[in-house]
């Protein structure tokens, strides 16, 4: 590994302490690009509008008029956590704005797979539905939109992903990421495409006097925010018009879906983050997102980024890998505190059984990825490994420990458990930085046609489909582009570090700063670097190594997890802070995110 110190810019970090910014925040920001304390400003008047994404209009008009016919409208969801979101954003805002039929479909990763589909299209016109509403979804759903104009279905496409050659025939597409689209956030979620497609209805039914002049109905002052359900029953009680809702009782969903898709935190994105944080310290959030805070342990009142990305989205993500969706999306529909206890419990132990799995599955795809080159060689340029007993619900999870331990592009492939396709294997991919993923496999499917059955993705995240009997030629081909892509350079994993931390940050209460600011994907969370002195260690949970250190003269503990093999007495390491409890005292603690040995 290779630790690198993030450039800081001398003139903006004084321009951003000079306005009031905390000096080390003034340091951080700086570095991730901020050059004035106004870009800071998270405010919604500074979220982009509606009108730069193409389509939303047209959005907003199908659904205003399918409104005011009562038409049976039905989302099709995806089964991670930007899909679960955006289903629920979808549901609530939609009966906020006066939907009457509003119910949703999740597709099931085993027997349908990815997507809307032919067989999906049908399942919604059986349903009794008059339009069809893909979210984080839809946008290569060519034959899928098909089946379902032919069925008389009228379909909005609501998506973030990459399309391919061929767009589909919908009445409507919103994605920022399709020809044509000039808005500027690129990477925001599925879950903020369907936010903002809200907004544009809510504008729409505005335009046409669906509103009256009463100041809009917002969420007493740390007090629950309205559901989408008792929206939905005002307007129908009282009538056009009605008073406008407030959709910003929605943004903790969208700050939730936004950081657990891994998104880059762009200055849109971190927004919508920041305000659905800030609801949430409040008491303004769904009884059922409440519910999921207490399942993983941790307090609203405190929320962070981070707890989204590694306590709340998880759990989300069990129910699809494992189990059904919806219970995802029920814990996040639910106005029942009970019934959301109860969900949040049900995801809680699907997560607990996802853990087991993955650990079993991290440490034989671990032997077989070491069996690809002898010890002591260099790993190949990208790796790819199948167990038969592979759960296809986590390789992805599986594909991205790999990939963190041997810094290259990774597959992990399962045995698909559809039936009828037991001849097929699903595998998901995760990459590194310069090596764009399902560019590759696009690559793969031009020079090896029909080796790839269904592919698609991002450039770090990517999933794939294909025969059994192709798989060593389609682990050559992803190899061949590896080997002509990456240098030595790019396969060597760097760590961008902030560099020393002054001992006078070393307190829980800077601690406690930085953990409140938006952080994530694209705008990293700290890591400072720095030479210290290794005054004892030792193995705990026999998988952690427990340290003490000695930084800028000054004892302070730490600990590096996953990792048991000693350190030097001197070496130059990369950590992050964490604020610990014990005894009624809190201390800061290191976390090791990577070490090089000094000299």
């Amino acid at each position: 590994m290779k630790i690198i110190p993030r450039d800081v810019p001398p003139r903006a970090a004084w321009a951003l302490e000079q306005a009031g910014v905390h000096p080390l925040l003034a340091r951080l920001y700086a570095a991730r690009g901020i050059r004035a304390r106004e870009e800071l400003d998270d405010g919604l008047a500074h979220l982009l509008p509606p009108a730069g994404l193409k389509g939303i209009a047209e959005a907003a008009t199908l659904l205003a008029d399918a409104i005011a016919a009562q038409r049976r409208l039905c989302i099709v969801a995806d089964y991670d956590c930007d899909g679960a979101t955006a289903c629920a954003v979808a549901v609530r805002g939609l009966r906020m704005l006066g939907a009457r039929h509003v119910d949703y479909l999740v597709p099931d990763r085993v027997a349908d797979g990815y997507g809307l589909t032919p067989a999906i299209a049908r399942r919604v016109k059986d349903s009794g539905a008059d339009v069809l509403i893909t979210v984080d979804n839809g946008i290569a759903s060519v034959e899928g939109v098909a089946a379902a104009n032919a069925l008389g279905l009228q379909v909005l496409v609501t998506d973030h992903h990459l399309p391919g050659p061929e767009l589909p025939a919908a009445a409507a597409i919103v994605n920022p990421n399709q020809p044509g689209c000039d808005f500027e956030s690129k990477c925001i979620a599925g879950v903020g495409v369907m936010f903002y497609v809200l907004l544009a209805l809510r504008a729409e039914l505005r335009a046409r006097g669906a509103f009256d002049a009463r100041p809009a109905a917002g969420p007493p002052q740390g007090g629950p925010a309205p559901s989408g359900g008792s929206a939905s029953r005002e307007a129908e009680s009282v009538g056009a018009p009605v008073r406008q809702p407030r959709l910003d009782v929605l943004l903790p969903l969208v700050a939730l879906g936004t950081v657990a898709d891994v998104v880059r935190l762009d200055a849109n994105n971190r927004r919508l983050v920041a305000q659905g944080l800030r609801r949430i310290r409040a008491g303004a959030l769904p009884c059922g997102l409440a519910s999921l805070f207490a399942a993983a342990s941790r307090r609203p009142q405190a929320a962070t980024s981070f707890d989204f990305g590694f306590a709340l989205g998880p759990r989300i993500n069990a129910a699809g890998r494992l189990s059904d969706m919806r219970l995802g999306i029920e814990c996040l529909l639910t106005d029942d505190p009970v019934r959301g206890a109860e969900l949040a419990q049900r995801l809680d132990a699907i997560n607990r059984e996802r853990k087991g799995i993955e650990g079993e599955m991290r440490e034989q795809a671990l032997e077989l990825a070491e069996m690809l080159f002898e010890p002591g060689q260099e790993p190949p340029p990208a790796l790819c490994v199948f167990d038969p007993d592979f759960h296809e619900g986590v390789v992805g999870i599986v594909a991205s420990r790999l990939k963190e331990r041997f810094h290259r592009p990774t597959f992990v492939f399962a045995a698909s458990q559809a039936p009828g396709r037991e001849h097929e294997l699903k595998g998901s991919g995760r990459s590194i930085p310069g090596f764009h993923l399902r560019d590759a496999l696009d690559l793969v499917a031009k020079r090896h046609p029909g080796v790839l059955l269904r592919f698609g993705g991002h450039a770090m995240a990517a999933g794939c489909t294909v025969a059994e009997e192709h798989l060593d030629t389609f682990e050559q081909a992803l190899a061949q582009v590896a080997q002509e892509w990456l240098d030595a350079a790019t396969l060597t994993r760097q760590l961008h570090t902030d560099g020393p931390l002054a001992p006078e940050y070393r307190r829980p209460d800077v601690v406690d700063t930085l953990h409140q600011q938006v952080w994530g994907q694209g705008f990293a969370p700290p890591v400072f670097s720095e030479e210290v002195d290794v005054l004892s260690q030792r193995i705990v949970g026999e998988r952690h190594l427990a340290l003490r250190l000695r930084h800028q003269g000054q004892p302070v503990d730490g600990i590096w997890f996953g990792h048991t093999e000693p350190l030097p007495a001197r070496a130059r390491i990369a950590y992050r802070l964490e604020a610990e409890e014990f005894q009624g005292v809190r201390r800061v603690r290191f976390l090791l995110e990577g070490l090089e040995t000094a000299g």
